[in-house]
């Protein structure tokens, strides 16, 4: 008995000591894990813990007031597609920005000639396309392109004249560059709501892709989709009397019953219209309407130590589906077991996740973006759309629709060598439910376009 006692106050004793030393090896384990969350939010402060370890800051998102949308505004007003990308305030991102221009070393966010290296828009590829390395800008571009934006942008050739000087474009000029507005009168100040940021990123991508084209910013009066529309009308009217060319809409609002009634005001000869998917799950108008290409959105993924390229990936945020009053058009019979008897969006994708985003300049967003410079960091398909627009003229050559445009695209689904990057990895949608994969998908389309030479012979008619 008594050695029955001694036993079980051995066992016991054992046990203690077992979950003592149990113990003793979690809180050693959450010292020692303590440490490297400690030391990696001292990364985010810019304090130096471990030297060898790269200090990157990724930063928080915002958006701008123009991106906000309500129920009751669909079919009736249009929101922006971007997204701002703000760096820490700490002393290693303070270092890197408060001080110099753009782009800054240990950030790779994307300049005209990284995207144009991303694309295979250039001959001229260094360093794995790094931002801070690619210095070979797209040297084409002709007639014009016309970006359709609300209210008024008053810093627009300034604000692009600073974006052309830092990175080496075309400065612009009455030659090259013009605001108009689709009124005839100046519309109310866009400054500061987002429609001017909206705005700077249209120009900037589309300068910076197609420095040689004339760009028209055509100022609606409101963000109301009949202002919108009497824009796209005007916009439409100014390249066609250029002998043809694009119209960047990259904005849009929630599908609506009626929103045919709109499809008309895209329809003018040799013009391509180019409308952005949006930054949520679903789908957006005009984007939706057969008579526009639909650019979604990726990311470009890049190794955070080196910048190099790595690949593209659809981004999360991107809108994408089955439009819900849209009849599919017959350019895209082919995908018809996916999408149904409805118009299936994206139809292409560019650069849009804000994370992996580009530079643009806005003056009077100074101490909104990267500290008090007027340099922001932005995405969202707003984006996309833009460069999109301007690669298809940098190609060099005018369809005589945004339908002959479509059904070239969606004829080379499939095709080996047909100028396209079929993305294969990601996910959008809600709950993740779209996978980008092999084909056409909802997140990203036929993928991206890679490569000038067979950009022009297998996109342009």
């Amino acid at each position: 008995m008594a050695a029955l006692t001694w036993t079980r106050e051995k066992t016991v004793k054992n046990l203690a000591s077992r979950r003592w030393r149990h113990i003793a090896a979690i809180a050693l384990f959450a010292c020692l894990a303590g440490s490297l969350i400690t030391n990696a939010f001292a990364q985010g402060r810019g304090e130096e813990k471990f030297s060898n370890l790269p200090r990157f800051a990724p930063g928080s998102l915002f958006e701008p007031q123009s991106n906000y949308v309500l129920m009751q505004d669909f079919g009736k007003r249009a929101h922006s597609n971007v997204r701002i990308l703000v760096p820490p305030a700490n002393p290693f991102a303070k270092a890197q920005t408060s001080a110099g221009t753009p782009p800054f070393a240990g950030y790779f966010y994307e300049t005209p000639a990284s995207l144009a290296c991303v694309y295979g828009l250039v001959s001229t590829t260094v360093a794995g396309c790094n931002p801070n390395l690619t210095a070979t800008n797209v040297a084409t571009g002709s007639r014009s392109i016309a970006l359709v934006d609300a209210y008024d942008y008053p810093g627009a050739k300034s604000d692009l004249a600073t974006f052309s000087s830092q990175f080496g474009l075309p400065a612009p000029s009455s030659a090259n560059f013009r605001v108009v507005y689709a009124t005839g009168v100046k519309p109310p100040s866009g400054v500061h709501s987002g429609w001017d940021l909206e705005a700077a990123l249209d120009l900037d991508m589309a300068h910076g892709l197609a420095p040689r084209a004339k760009i028209y910013l055509v100022e609606a009066a409101s963000s109301s989709l009949q202002d919108m529309f009497q824009a796209v009308r005007k916009a439409a009217s100014l390249v066609a009397a250029d002998g043809g060319g694009e119209v960047s809409m990259s904005w849009g609002s929630g599908e609506f019953a009626t929103e045919g009634f709109y499809d008309s005001a895209m329809a003018t000869a040799r013009i391509v219209y180019f409308a952005a998917a949006g930054d949520s799950p679903g789908t957006l108008y005009p984007c939706t309407s057969p008579n526009a290409v639909c650019v979604g959105g990726t990311g470009n993924s890049r190794n955070a130590a080196t910048g190099v390229f790595q690949g593209n990936v659809a981004w999360a945020d991107t809108g994408g589906g089955t439009s819900s009053y849209e009849a599919r058009p017959n350019y895209q019979d082919g995908i018809a077991g996916i999408i149904g008897a409805r118009r299936g969006v994206p139809d292409i994708a560019a650069i849009a996740d804000p994370r992996t985003g580009v530079w643009i300049y806005n003056a009077a967003w100074a101490g909104s973006c990267v500290g008090n410079s007027g340099w922001c960091i932005v995405g969202g398909t707003s984006a996309a759309t833009p460069v999109m627009a301007a690669i298809v003229n940098s190609a060099g050559r005018f369809p005589s629709s945004s339908a002959a445009e479509l059904s070239l695209i969606y004829s080379t689904l499939g095709a080996a060598g047909a100028g396209w990057s079929d993305v294969t990895s990601g996910a959008c949608g809600f709950y993740d439910g779209f996978a980008a994969f092999r084909g056409w998908d909802q997140c990203t389309g036929i993928g991206v376009p890679q490569g000038a030479t067979s950009f022009k012979v297998v996109i342009m008619p």
